[in-house]
């Protein structure tokens, strides 16, 4: 078959939402004070605040940021953070973000105002990025102590970050050491004071060995003071890295006390494209994949495809199985078709993966696998888009676009498979731009996908990322994974990725060279064992690190990849294991279909937009939050375990249950305009009781950035140049 390589890289009425919650803190004050559900960021520009704006992001929990390089900045005052609404005490931020624990200097009013608007209203503040000193309740990172490089270490969850803001972690926090030549972590290791300020607490959350000692020093923990509670990170991280992505629930969830707008969860799923058919295979001579647009027409002889055999097929079945993890067959029903045609009538395969269909979900790939963009000129390398006498552009008809898709699904029908005829991917993502041959859309598919009722259409994320409307269908971009579609052993997956990522002395395609954006490969992998060593590490580490960044997004690989040496088994099982050894039961992987994704970011798309266009109101009074929004807008919302949505008869549970809390998209129930939710539980738990006294005059807070952080780490040349595909 022919594939394609590519390198890459409203205002109406509101709905209403009320919540009953437990109070935080206990008031003298007879009137309840308005607490408004947004996050206040004042924001340096460094590494660590960029990370927790980027996890309010991907949440959807909205929030201010305060940019302390803008001249023309508001000032933090009394008036800036609070006022009066009908007689009541008005917070207008639930939560406070700060670069370190004082970033306005000492003796600062904002500072000043700050502390007395937290300890008014019950407000906790997160200090992004300090370093251990008396005035966050630690000792000094000496005796004992440490300060320095955390490339590699492994800090734990301690008992009481696991009973509070950190339950969903199963322990371990493992920090990235990526790149052996680059500091890419950076923090300190300190213990609280034996002797805190009178009735000053200091809980460590998160901690880690002291190198030449027997204690443990902090790295994220709760102070309490003067009326106050801070989160206390003393290490410096960005938003993709791993150690990050572990904690950025448990930061979110302790800053907000567990009640907020938004919802973060891990996904993972996996598309396996072109099954029933036969990929082409690479050669090694040639450095090109004989049958295929990257071959010159007749270079090399076409060798047997790569296919799945039946013996293939019972092992995914059985993997699936063993995992507990769907796969996702996206299929080519003319594939098996033609190989009868080929082989005698006979199909074991296909016979036994439809044998085994209700271990798999089926997904339509088109009938026979064709280019569904322009029609292609593959006499040259590269290809370019044939064109007519008068130059314009020739493009694959609907009817064959229409054809392709109905095809496929009558097949499919006439072998029990159940299909959600509602969801597509076409062959190499075509139809749809490439850049740089077809800039445009094929003006053919959105007619085609309309008359065929296509609603989710896969679209490929290293070329598309960003959700958009084709037709009557909404894309939904897929990570591509670095396991080449045209090889079925590991050493030709080591052969082509040595020629793409090595340099032109070393034989390779010399793509790296002279680029910023990623980084070659310093010497050839070894044949034998780079797969191993290297590919899988690093792709799995991608792939993971997709995962855990809130991205409903699937990865997709092939077919031949479950065939031959069956070599995406160990990515993924690096992936699943490594995942299962980080959290708890209570937060596992979310594995969503196509059309259920592409939902999940239709949703996002439009929460986002109600909130940057300041459609959402949000608050707390006492036991009751209420939270208005555009009409037709699904609100997201995470909330504590017990919360009840209460109906105009009776009551529902709210959202879904993860990470040890409920969340979820909601909407007023049937004849309602608001929706009451009732919590059964407490927000948060208490801090621990360590007492003393200290009082230190140091200096401001240090701000070393060491390099990985500034300038984010690669995770490999997967990481930043797409392979073929």
């Amino acid at each position: 078959m022919r594939r394609m390589l590519w390198k890459a890289g409203v205002c109406g009425s509101a709905a209403v939402l009320t919540l009953v919650t437990s109070p935080v803190t206990t008031r003298a004050a007879t009137t309840e004070p308005r607490i408004d559900l947004k996050v206040l960021v004042v924001d340096d520009g460094g590494p660590a605040t960029g990370a927790i704006t980027a996890e309010l992001d991907s949440a959807g929990t909205p929030y201010t940021r305060v940019d302390l390089a803008d001249s023309g900045r508001p000032q933090i005052n009394t008036t800036f953070l609070s006022d009066t609404v009908s007689g009541r005490p008005r917070a207008k931020y639930q939560a406070v973000v700060l670069p370190n624990d004082n970033p306005f200097g000492a003796g600062s009013a904002e500072m000043e105002a700050l502390a007395t608007f937290e300890r008014t209203f019950g407000i906790r503040q997160a200090d992004a990025y300090t370093y251990a000193r008396p005035e966050v309740g630690l000792n000094y990172a000496q005796a004992p102590g440490y300060m320095g490089s955390l490339d590699g270490a492994t800090a734990q969850v301690t008992s009481a970050g696991k009973s509070g803001p950190f339950g969903y972690l199963d322990g371990d926090v493992p920090f990235e050491d990526n790149a052996p030549g680059v500091s890419e972590s950076y923090g300190y290791l300190a213990v609280p004071l034996a002797q805190q300020q009178a009735g000053a607490t200091f809980t460590s959350y998160v901690d880690a060995p002291i190198p030449g000692s027997s204690a443990r020093g902090s790295l994220v923990g709760e102070y309490a003071h003067d009326g106050r509670r801070e989160l206390v990170v003393n290490f410096v991280y960005n938003q993709h890295q791993q150690q990050y992505r572990l904690l950025s629930r448990g930061i979110v969830e302790w800053l907000t006390q567990g009640i907020h707008l938004g919802a973060d969860r891990n996904y993972f799923a996996v598309h396996v494209d072109d099954v029933l058919l036969g990929d082409d295979r690479w050669n090694t001579s040639l450095n090109c994949t004989p049958g295929d647009v990257d071959c010159a027409p007749g270079e090399g002889a076409t060798p047997d495809p790569i296919r799945m055999t039946a013996a293939d097929a019972r092992y995914a079945k059985q993997w699936s199985a063993d995992r507990g993890f769907t796969l996702d067959m996206v299929f080519n029903g003319g594939g098996s078709e033609d190989y009868k045609a080929e082989h005698g009538g006979a199909d074991p395969t296909a016979d036994q993966l439809i044998a085994d269909k209700s271990a798999f979900r089926w997904v339509n790939h088109t009938y026979t696998h064709p280019f569904l963009g322009c029609v292609q000129d593959v006499s040259v390398v590269p290809w370019k888009c044939s064109t007519d006498a008068s130059g314009k552009v020739q493009w694959v008809s609907q009817a064959d676009i229409t054809s392709q898709i109905t095809r496929n699904r009558t097949w499919a029908g006439g072998k029990g498979l159940t299909l959600d005829n509602t969801e597509l991917v076409t062959g190499e993502h075509s139809g749809m731009k490439v850049l740089p041959q077809q800039p445009a859309d094929n003006p053919n598919l959105a007619p085609a996908l309309t008359a065929t009722g296509v609603k989710w259409l896969a679209g490929d994320n290293s070329r598309d990322p960003q959700q958009r409307q084709i037709g009557s269908a909404l894309t939904a971009p897929r990570f591509p994974m670095n396991v080449y579609y045209n090889v079925g052993r590991a050493a030709e997956q080591v052969d082509e990725y040595n020629f793409i990522y090595t340099s032109k002395a070393d034989g390779g395609s010399g793509i790296c060279e002279g680029s910023s954006t990623t980084t070659c490969l310093s010497a050839p992998l070894d044949p034998q064992t780079g797969y191993t060593s290297y590919i899988v590490p690093l792709e799995s580490r991608i792939a993971l690190g997709h995962a855990l960044s809130n991205d409903p997004r699937p990865v997709y690989i092939h077919q031949s990849n479950l065939a031959e040496d069956r070599i995406a088994y160990p990515v993924l099982n690096k992936i699943l294991g490594d995942y299962t050894s980080l959290y708890g039961a209570n937060t596992p992987l979310v594995n969503l279909r196509l059309k259920d994704i592409g939902t999940e970011l239709k949703q996002r798309a439009a929460w986002a937009a109600a909130l940057k266009n300041n459609q959402v109101t949000a608050y707390r009074i006492g036991d009751t939050v209420t939270i208005s929004s555009p009409t037709g807008t699904r609100t997201s919302a995470t909330m504590p375990a017990g919360t009840t949505q209460k109906q105009l008869i009776g009551s529902t549970a709210f959202g879904t249950a993860y990470a040890g809390q409920l969340s979820g998209w909601t909407t007023p129930g049937t004849l309602q305009s608001s929706i009451t939710l009732q919590l059964t539980a407490p927000a948060t738990p208490a801090a621990s009781t360590a007492t003393g006294t200290a009082d230190v005059e140091t200096p401001a807070p240090a701000t070393r950035v060491p390099s990985g952080v500034a300038n984010p780490v690669p995770a490999g040349p997967g990481d930043t140049v797409l392979p073929k595909r």
